[in-house]
């Protein structure tokens, strides 16, 4: 009998949520059935998630998109979903595609995820690819995977007849997408009697997944993924995360990437709905259009909707009555009267009026911003996680959350802090059912990275004694002076990031004779308040006297030396990570 996580129960409008009878909450609004129990499923692969929500929410809406045009919206049930799987799947074995690594490439889309749950379930080994790559790095990351064929939206603007000709391209075989198109998949459903006795059979511990992780050419590595390390993580996010039927998703995060793809998997195991983002510039109609509840995002995303709540606030006359708002409900929450929702119902309706979870991850969210969505009555938690570990190591909850903290480990997971110093800070390890069988061809990097059957992570970090996880920066960004010195940049950064015309900024260690002195790369923002209509020097000058007031604050090696201005972003990669190696 699998364990029970939590019952809940309707009572005239509220949902009482009682978890391993030990707490308590409340819940308000979309319709639940009177007694939902949910129970442990531990998945062992990605067709047993796929063939039980076919089954338990077949006629469920699963995906909502709108055509081309934006005139007309898809809906797709699950049942419909599944059956594109093994359309798709005959049609690729047909064309002589079976046991093949396969990539996947193009901006998201129906398509886009039905291929790829396609080929992982029924044909072969799945590769998913960056679409926002330049063509250099797609054609090297070809050649890495040695994939056999290449799945390609038509909107991209790359010739992949030429690609495909390339030294050291193997990928011969193009299917274009709409080759796969729903009104393609009415002829290739045929194909399916003849072609299922040929689908593979499941191992679940064999390679069918190979992400690159983020970065250029230069130093991006092909992770290699099993079909249950994925499957581990959706289990134990289900039992910790609060994400239901009825919810509906915006899929706003790229497919090709780990964590976006969790995201959308995530509330296809629940059987709620997903609707695909039109693009950037539509979130804000789209949210109240869908009536979204939930989605999966980096802290970019909601940073811009937050700030354009207190922007909009701020030119209405709003801003003060707002401030005061937060602290007469806050004062209320200290007594366990929760009226954030109502108190901030104009909030909520600007955000579309049902957006009730966010989940972020990829980077840190900025506190400030956490705590204006945590008292507009908005959940927000902090994932983490990397490719190579499919991708979450831990997570916050609705029961478990610490300001600063990533969370605790997810169920299953095993953390440690591998040499900690004296501030208990040193190098996180984690192994369980999620971590990577290894990066493809590159056993040294293999090597660095698995340590006496632990995964070494790379950051750095502490635990406390609740085991809270605390991130304090990536190893390999660690200034090491030569004084013996270690200095976290990401520390001072996330100080610099307070200055309110920051947009973002990076710390780095320069060299200076046979040590290092530390130096601020500040993107700023010329129209704030501050700086409008200033001089060069004049911005030059408000910023070092900014700087100067953390360097009070700071021991002397951990002093900001020089600062750099510029107005034009960082080079990022497409989860919105600065590129640091191409700061100049």
């Amino acid at each position: 009998m699998p364990a029970l996580l939590y019952i809940e129960i309707k009572i005239k409008g509220l949902y009482l949520i009682v978890r391993k009878k030990t707490h308590i909450i409340l819940r308000k609004g979309q319709k639940m059935r009177k007694y939902k129990c949910k129970y442990d499923i531990e998945f062992q692969d990605l067709k047993e998630i796929m063939d039980f929500v076919a089954d338990k929410y077949g006629k469920n809406t699963a995906f909502i998109y709108k055509t081309p045009d934006r005139k007309n919206k898809v809906e797709i049930t699950y049942r419909k979903f599944r059956d594109d799987m093994d359309s798709i799947g005959a049609y690729l074995i047909s064309k002589g595609l079976k046991g093949k690594r396969i990539v996947v490439i193009g901006p998201n889309s129906y398509t886009w995820l039905a291929a790829y749950y396609g080929i992982v379930i029924n044909v072969g080994v799945v590769v998913p690819l960056d679409k926002g790559l330049p063509e250099e790095e797609i054609v090297n990351s070809l050649v890495k995977c040695k994939a056999d064929a290449i799945v390609y939206d038509e909107t991209l603007k790359m010739d992949f007849e030429k690609i495909s000709k390339m030294d050291g391209v193997t990928a011969k075989v193009l299917i274009p997408m709409s080759e796969i198109s729903q009104e393609a998949l009415v002829e290739h459903a045929k194909l399916v009697k003849q072609y299922k006795p040929e689908f593979k059979v499941i191992d679940k511990h064999a390679v069918d997944i190979i992400l690159f992780t983020s970065g250029t050419s230069a130093d991006a590595k092909a992770a290699q993924l099993t079909q249950r390390n994925i499957a581990s993580t959706i289990a134990a996010m289900r039992k910790v995360e609060p994400i239901y039927e009825d919810d509906v998703e915006m899929i706003l995060l790229p497919l090709h990437h780990a964590f976006g793809n969790q995201g959308v998997l995530m509330f296809i195991s629940n059987g709620a709905t997903n609707v695909f983002c039109s693009g950037l510039k539509y979130i804000q109609k789209e949210l109240k259009e869908y009536g979204v509840t939930a989605f999966f995002c980096v802290p970019l995303i909601i940073e811009s909707m937050i700030n354009k709540v207190l922007k909009t606030a701020e030119k209405e006359g709003k801003l003060q009555k707002l401030e005061t708002g937060r602290k007469i409900s806050k004062a209320l929450m200290k007594v366990g009267i929760d009226v954030r929702r109502k108190l901030f119902k104009d909030v909520i309706d600007g955000l579309g009026g049902k957006l009730r979870f966010l989940i972020s991850g990829a980077a840190a969210l900025d506190p400030k911003i956490l705590e204006y969505t945590t008292d507009f009555g908005i959940l927000t938690v902090q994932g983490y996680g990397l490719t190579e570990t499919a991708p979450t190591i831990a997570s916050e909850s609705y029961f478990y959350r610490r300001p600063g903290s990533v969370g605790h480990a997810m169920p299953g997971v095993e953390v440690k802090i591998n040499n900690p110093d004296e501030d208990g800070i040193g190098e996180l390890f984690a192994r369980g059912p999620n971590i990577m069988k290894g990066y493809l061809d590159d056993e040294e990097a293999n090597k660095e990275v698995f340590v006496d059957g632990w995964f070494n992570t790379g950051d750095l970090a502490r635990i406390d004694k609740d085991d809270y996880i605390f991130l304090t920066g990536r190893k390999k960004n660690v200034i090491v002076l030569k004084n013996g010195k270690n200095i976290y940049p990401e520390e001072i950064e996330a100080l610099i990031d307070k200055i309110p015309y920051v947009v973002e900024n990076v710390v780095m260690g320069e060299e200076e004779g046979d040590d290092y002195r530390l130096v601020a790369h500040v993107v700023y923002d010329p129209e704030a308040e501050a700086l409008k209509d200033k001089s060069p020097e004049e911005i030059q000058a408000i910023v070092d006297a900014d700087i100067e007031k953390i360097n009070d604050e700071m021991p002397k090696y951990k002093r900001i030396k020089q600062t750099y201005l510029r107005t034009e972003e960082f080079e990022k990669t497409t989860t919105q990570k600065i590129k640091r190696r191409k700061i100049k």
